[in-house]
């Protein structure tokens, strides 16, 4: 920590890594609830995947507008209580051997309400805890510490898999949500008041007000656009991967979790030069060139084969892949703040997380009835080339910074000061 940026963003960052660490060593534990204590196939493992995901997205729809006009911080405890709750539930009911699939539905469903109430809460908080020229080394933090507990969280979730089972995997995982809450009450600024609603009874336009602004904005749309196709290919290849990893290549959960964890310092990598290389190259470019670098990695996996060269080039293209990424986060993470009008800022990110959160379940879906027709190195391949179909949407036009807002932006400056 460092730079400037105060101690309630320590007490922000510690609440994000906090319940990113428990989050890195539950990665893929409720896909692994499914293939190690119900036996359920590709095709069910990716509709785990899909199917919570897209009802939790429609249940999120109204929550940008909710947030928007409410204190962000007991949002955000509010949202980390309810992901312990749902969490816990899984061990206790695998120690009763009660557990579902349609409870993993449902504890999915509800992680993915909590998480997109989380998100747009914290992405408003932070730019009023953060100063403009600060923002980039604060997301560049942030994301370094994102991909350090993800490093080592899945390779010791593997461990406690493969030692103790899923279930107290998971509830590892529930409890940070419980420190994460703590850490945000512990923040002492004062949190600014939130924006007045214009009129009463206007809910209907404000759920769809951050859509608007969205695709209003022609960087934005773009960028969302790009963050779509991109997520969805991962997303889809993530369920494939665990089935690949543990069923046709016959990799243990220790070596998967290593697998998932080790290639994430590529990410702390990525992350730890983001800002020194916008400041070398402009931001701009750096964005568009990590951009196109996350794209290629996904093609090698299909002809992925059993044995340590498999594990070897899983691992090379992996940490490849979060290399690119790590440095792409940040800077796409600032430069949403910088372009976004303060007053839109939860309903922006609360959109934007609901937007892919809609589209992403379709994709994994397919992907599981890709793997289900014609075998999960098929299904692979298929959403490597959606990852090189992201591309295109970067191209968006240059502009220089300030210039690219959306309308009513600059007015709004002018007319108020806006700390961070």
């Amino acid at each position: 920590m460092g730079g400037g940026l105060g101690p309630d963003f320590r007490k922000l960052w510690w609440a994000a890594t906090t319940s990113t660490a428990g989050s890195a060593i539950g990665t893929g534990a409720i896909p692994l609830v499914a293939i190690l204590v119900l036996h359920a196939d590709a095709a069910q493992v990716s509709l785990l995947a899909a199917a919570p995901r897209l009802a939790g997205a429609l249940l999120s729809l109204p929550v940008g507008a909710a947030v928007e006009f409410r204190a962000k911080r007991p949002v955000m405890m509010a949202a980390d209580v309810l992901r312990f709750l749902a969490l816990a539930s899984v061990p206790l009911t695998i120690a009763l051997n009660m557990v579902t699939l349609p409870q993993l539905y449902a504890v999915s469903v509800v992680s993915t309400v909590a998480l997109v109430t989380f998100t747009a809460a914290a992405g408003a908080h932070l730019r009023a805890l953060v100063a403009k020229d600060q923002r980039t080394a604060a997301a560049s933090q942030l994301e370094s510490a994102n991909w350090l507990v993800n490093a080592g969280g899945p390779p010791l979730g593997g461990l406690l898999v493969s030692a103790a089972g899923p279930g107290l995997t998971m509830l590892c995982d529930a409890i940070s949500y419980v420190a994460s809450a703590l850490f945000v009450r512990s923040i002492q600024w004062p949190e600014p008041p939130p924006p007045e609603r214009g009129g009463a009874g206007r809910i209907g336009p404000d759920l769809v007000a951050g859509w608007r602004y969205l695709l209003g904005h022609r960087e934005l749309a773009l960028l969302f656009g790009n963050a779509v196709l991109f997520g969805a290919a991962v997303l889809a290849a993530s369920p494939l991967e665990v089935v690949f990893m543990l069923d046709e290549l016959g990799y243990r959960p220790w070596q998967y979790g290593l697998l998932v964890g080790l290639p994430c310092l590529g990410g702390v990598a990525g992350s730890w030069l983001a800002p020194r290389l916008s400041n070398r190259f402009g931001p701009r470019r750096t964005l568009f060139w990590a951009g196109l670098g996350r794209t290629p990695w996904l093609l090698p996996i299909p002809f992925v084969g059993p044995g340590p060269w498999g594990m070897l080039v899983f691992l090379t293209c992996d940490t490849c892949l979060l290399f690119a990424a790590g440095i792409f986060n940040p800077l796409f993470g600032a430069h949403r703040m910088d372009v976004t009008r303060p007053d839109m800022m939860a309903r922006v990110v609360g959109a934007w997380s609901v937007g892919g959160r809609l589209a992403w379940p379709l994709f994994i879906a397919a992907g599981g009835a890709v793997a289900a027709l014609a075998g999960t190195r098929i299904a692979i391949g298929a959403v490597a080339v959606l990852c090189l179909l992201s591309v295109p949407f970067l191209l968006f036009t240059p502009a220089e910074p300030g210039l690219r807002t959306a309308p009513g932006t600059s007015s709004l400056r002018r007319s108020r000061r806006v700390r961070g």
